[in-house]
C-alpha cells in the first residue's frame, strides 16, 4: 500500500488533544457534560485509584465533579467499573461492553506466569468465567463470598489457595479475574464498607449483544481499532499492542487485515509507517495550545505514542518510571509533559504541588492557577497551588 499522507507529531498531538477534551471542554448536555461520552471519547479511564478516574473525567469538562463520576457509575449505571486494557481496572460506557469484550477476549492469551502446579486449564478457566456469571446474577458479593460460590459451581481446586500475592495466598481461581471482567460476566459493584464487591453488568457484555438490544457486527475488532486510531492515530500495530498489553505478531495480522478490507490507511508518521482510520486524515496545522493538569494514569498519557516524543527531554527521566507513563500526574504544556504535579487533600482543602520542568510564561501560569482550581471542583476541594519540588515517588 501506498503512503498517502505525511503526518507530524505537532498535528498528531493537535487532534489527540482535540478529541481528548484537552484543547477545550466537553460541551455541556442538560445540567453538565455527558461522564459516558467523555470516557468514551479517551478509550476508558483507568480507575485502579478512583479518584484519579474521576480527574482524569473532570478536567476534561467544565462543571463535573467526583460526584457527577459517581452518580453515573453507581446510580444512573451509564459507567461500567471493570477489568479493560492490559487486565487493568477501568471505566468504561455501559453501552460499550459488548463491544469492548468482543476486542478484549479476541486478544491471544500468552503462556501463564504461574507453576504448572498454580495455573488452571483451559477448560478449568472456561468453567470459572461460566460460575462467576451465575453466582453474580442479580447480586454483589465480596471476593470471600465469590469464592464460595465459584467452588460450589466447579470443585475444591478453585479454591486452593496457591498464588502468592502481596504477602498472602490467593485461590487458583482469582488468574482470571480479569478475564470474567472481559468477557462481561463480572464488574465492580458499590463497596461494602472497606470491601469491594463484584456483580454482573447490568446490560449482556458478550459479543454479538449491544446494551439496547442491538447486535454487535462480526467486525467488532476492527471497530475498535478504527476507533483507538481515531482517539490516538496515527499508530503503529506495535503501539496497539503496548496499549493492550498483547502480543505484537497478532496486532500485526490485525492491521494488515483491516488494511486489506479498506478499514484502515497507511500514512508517514514523522518518517514511520503507521495507519489511521479510512478516511480520517484531516489534522489541525499544529499542536495545542495551553497548560493542563492530569492525574494518575491518564489514558492520554498511557497511549498516546511515540513516547519520546511526548516525554522529551527532563520529563522522559522525571515523569516515567522505568520508562512507565502513568505512575506520576503530569503537567502538560503544549502538548507534551513538562512537569510532574502531586496533591495533598486535608479535609475540604487540598494542596497541589507542580514541579515544572520548564519555565512556564506569565500566561501559562495564568493557566496553571486555573488548573488547579479545576483539580479543586473535581475534588470537592478548595485547592491552593505551590510551585516546588514533588517528593512523592511514582505511584507503584
Amino acid at each position: 500500500m501506498t503512503t498517502t499522507s505525511m503526518i507530524t507529531w505537532d498535528a498528531a498531538s493537535g487532534r489527540r488533544a482535540e478529541r481528548q477534551f484537552l484543547t477545550g471542554p466537553a460541551g455541556p448536555t442538560g445540567s453538565g457534560a455527558p461522564v459516558a461520552e467523555v470516557v468514551g471519547a479517551i478509550m476508558g479511564a483507568h480507575a485502579q485509584v478512583l479518584s484519579a478516574a474521576e480527574l482524569s473525567v473532570g478536567v476534561r469538562t467544565s462543571t463535573l465533579t467526583r460526584a457527577d463520576v459517581r452518580a453515573a457509575l453507581w446510580d444512573e449505571r451509564s459507567l461500567i467499573k471493570t477489568y479493560g486494557p492490559r487486565g487493568t481496572v477501568h471505566l468504561l460506557p455501559a453501552w460499550e461492553l459488548p463491544l469492548w469484550s468482543a476486542a478484549l477476549t479476541a486478544i491471544p492469551s500468552g503462556p501463564s506466569p504461574f507453576p504448572p502446579d498454580v495455573r488452571l486449564s483451559e477448560e478449568q478457566a472456561a468453567q470459572v468465567v461460566a460460575a462467576i456469571g451465575e453466582a453474580l446474577e442479580d447480586t454483589c458479593l465480596t471476593l470471600d463470598e465469590l469464592t464460595e460460590e465459584i467452588v460450589a459451581r466447579t470443585g475444591p481446586w478453585a479454591g486452593d489457595r496457591v498464588m502468592p500475592a502481596f504477602q498472602d495466598m490467593w485461590p487458583r481461581w482469582r488468574q482470571v479475574l480479569h478475564r470474567a471482567g472481559w468477557a462481561g460476566t463480572l464488574c465492580f459493584g458499590p463497596n461494602r464498607g472497606r470491601k469491594a464487591t463484584y456483580t454482573r453488568p447490568p446490560v449482556a457484555g458478550a459479543a454479538g449483544s449491544g446494551t439496547d438490544g442491538a447486535l454487535v457486527p462480526d467486525g467488532a475488532l476492527g471497530m475498535f481499532v478504527r476507533r483507538y486510531l481515531a482517539a490516538y492515530g496515527p499508530a503503529t500495530p506495535q503501539h496497539f499492542a503496548k496499549w493492550l498489553a498483547a502480543p505484537t505478531g497478532w496486532a500485526g495480522t490485525v492491521f494488515r487485515e483491516l488494511a486489506a478490507a479498506g478499514g484502515i490507511e497507511e500514512v508517514d508518521f514523522e518518517g514511520t509507517r503507521a495507519w489511521v482510520a479510512a478516511g480520517d486524515t484531516e489534522f489541525p496545522d499544529g499542536p495545542p495550545r495551553g497548560v493542563r493538569l492530569l492525574p494518575y494514569f491518564d489514558a492520554y498519557v498511557i497511549a498516546a505514542q511515540p513516547r519520546e516524543r511526548l516525554f522529551p527531554c527532563a520529563a522522559y527521566e522525571r515523569a516515567l518510571a522505568g520508562g512507565q507513563a502513568g505512575n506520576y500526574p503530569v503537567l502538560l504544556v503544549d502538548g507534551v509533559v513538562a512537569g510532574v504535579w502531586h496533591q495533598r487533600r486535608q479535609g475540604r482543602r487540598t494542596t497541589v504541588t507542580v514541579e515544572p520542568l520548564v519555565r512556564l510564561t506569565a500566561r501559562q501560569e495564568r493557566e496553571l492557577g486555573e488548573q488547579v482550581e479545576r483539580v479543586g471542583e473535581v475534588l470537592e476541594a478548595r485547592a491552593e497551588l505551590v510551585v516546588g519540588d514533588v517528593r512523592v515517588g511514582p505511584h507503584a
